[in-house]
Parts: C-alpha cells; sequence; structure tokens
C-alpha cells in the first residue's frame, strides 16, 4: 500500500510538473489546383505532379502539424462551396495565351475581347473575389498561371498579388538561372539558400510601389542575351484585405522538384506562410517526395 501511495504521489507531481500536453492547432486546409498538361514535353509544366508532390511534402513534413490537402486537376471550380473552407489556394496551369489549352483561371484571350470577360466568367470571378477577400484565404501562383493578356484577368491578378507579369513584356527565357535569397527577413527565407539549376523562369515582372510586397528571390541567367542583372523572380504579399500572397516564376521541369532541395523548401515554406502556418526556423523540414 506504501509503494502504490508513493506511485500515485510520483505521478501526480509528475502531471503537476509537465502539465496537460499542449493543444492541437486547427487544422489547415490547403488547395491545390492543377491545370490540364496541355502545353510542353514531358517532364515539362507538370502541374499535377508537382503539386501532388509539394501536398504530400506538406502532409509529411516533421515540422508541421495539422495540414490537410485537397488537390483539384482542371481549371478553378466554378463551384465556390469546394474553396470555401480553405485556408489557401496553390494554382498552377496555363495562362490564357494558347486557344487550344484551358486557362486555369481565365478565358483565353483569343475567345474575348480582350478588356472583359462574358457576364457568366465576370460574376463567378466577383464572387471568388469576394470570398477571398471576406475569408482571407491565402493565395499562390506558379510561372505559367500569370500570363495572362486580357485586361480584366491581368488587374485582377495585380489585385490578388500586389504585382503583374505582363506577356510580351516580360520575360521567360530557358537558361541555366543562378537563384538566391534577397537581403531581407521574411519567415518564407527560412533554411533557404542559393541555388542554380536549368529552369524556364518568368522573371522581368512589373512590380509597381506596393509597400505590401516584399520581394523574395533574385535569379540571374547563364546566357547573356537573356539578362546580365539579378532580378526579382518571387515575391510575398500581405493583402490589404488581411490575406496573404505568393508569387513564384518557375516550376517548369519537374525534375528539379526531385533534385534541387533549397528549391522544394522554398515552395514549401511560402505555401505554409500563405496558409497562415508559422514557417520553422530552419524552414519545412519535409522527406524527398515520391514520384507522383
Amino acid at each position: 500500500m506504501k509503494n502504490l501511495s508513493r506511485a500515485v504521489v510520483l505521478a501526480a507531481l509528475g502531471a503537476v510538473l509537465t502539465g496537460p500536453a499542449p493543444a492541437q492547432g486547427p487544422v489547415k486546409k490547403i488547395v491545390f489546383i492543377a491545370g490540364p498538361k496541355e502545353h510542353g514535353d514531358p517532364g515539362r509544366h507538370e502541374y499535377e505532379k508537382d503539386l501532388r508532390e509539394l501536398a504530400w511534402s506538406l502532409e509529411h513534413a516533421s515540422n508541421l502539424k495539422n495540414i490537410r490537402t485537397v488537390v483539384i486537376v482542371g481549371r478553378t471550380p466554378r463551384d465556390l462551396s469546394l474553396l470555401a473552407d480553405a485556408d489557401e489556394i496553390v494554382i498552377d496551369g496555363n495562362g490564357d495565351w494558347l486557344k487550344t489549352e484551358t486557362g486555369i483561371l481565365f478565358p483565353q484571350f483569343a475567345d474575348t475581347n480582350g478588356l472583359t470577360y462574358d457576364a457568366e466568367t465576370t460574376a463567378w470571378l466577383k464572387s471568388l473575389d469576394a470570398l477571398i477577400k471576406q475569408k482571407h484565404i491565402g493565395l499562390t501562383i506558379f510561372h505559367y498561371s500569370m500570363w495572362v493578356d486580357n485586361r480584366a484577368g491581368r488587374n485582377t491578378l495585380l489585385d490578388w498579388f500586389g504585382g503583374a507579369w505582363i506577356p510580351y513584356a516580360s520575360h521567360n527565357p530557358v537558361d541555366t538561372w543562378q537563384v538566391r535569397p534577397r537581403s531581407v527577413r521574411h519567415p518564407v527565407l527560412n533554411g533557404v539558400t542559393p541555388w542554380t539549376y536549368r529552369e524556364e523562369m518568368y522573371s522581368r515582372y512589373f512590380l509597381f510601389d506596393n509597400p505590401g510586397r516584399t520581394e523574395l528571390l533574385e535569379a540571374k541567367p547563364g546566357d547573356a542575351k537573356n539578362g546580365v542583372a539579378f532580378g526579382p523572380v518571387s515575391w510575398a504579399y500581405a493583402r490589404p484585405d488581411g490575406g496573404r500572397s505568393f508569387v513564384w516564376g518557375g516550376s517548369d521541369f519537374h525534375d528539379n522538384m526531385h533534385s534541387v532541395e533549397a528549391y522544394r523548401k522554398f515552395l514549401l515554406n511560402g505555401i505554409a506562410w500563405t496558409a497562415g502556418i508559422d514557417v520553422p526556423r530552419g524552414g519545412v523540414a519535409a522527406p524527398p517526395p515520391p514520384e507522383f
């Protein structure tokens, strides 16, 4: 009886010293929208593969908890109930360049008057914009998704992301790019080191003055005809509505997702931050993803 009493006392003391287990935080739902592959050779513009692997990495990260991911393949859903409880939407797909393709967000430029959209699309965009701003849904966009020539679409992206890539005025050469963090402090850059790789890099963005935007990465192409100076290729945006947005100009060659760890960490950090997750000091730690 004495031994039992001592054990009970020690257990009680242990509970007092350690306290209750920390409460689980709310689950963050991240919706990945991957456009159909209608552009590029095998191994390029593999939107679904890239996003499924990023989703897998977030759910298997050793220093993140309570993340749920959903991957949708096709254009952004017209049924907004599918997005209503999202903490973030990650967009990677086709722009509005080729009439034969499915735009990830907008109708193809050739199917419009270049200035506006049809009544149905306009109403849907207005409802989507209201949902995003009312619920402060994070927004992430990659690469070719930013090719939007229609004025209404471009103005929408400028509002959501605080900067624009303008077809035929901006730049997207395939080259060997040196990529490095800019001299700023931001959670997305936690643990991110420079890297060099072959990429079609969306660059020469039009970045009008905006205090909410923080340029994160700069890159320089290897071939002088494609540019001789480092320029911004990614940024984070604290939106006026209270939500967060993240822009990345790369993600063309799928193999880079497996072979360049710093690149993968950067994307995972950016997606986590945009969803309102605290990025760990050393960045998101996740094993290399399987090939999807």
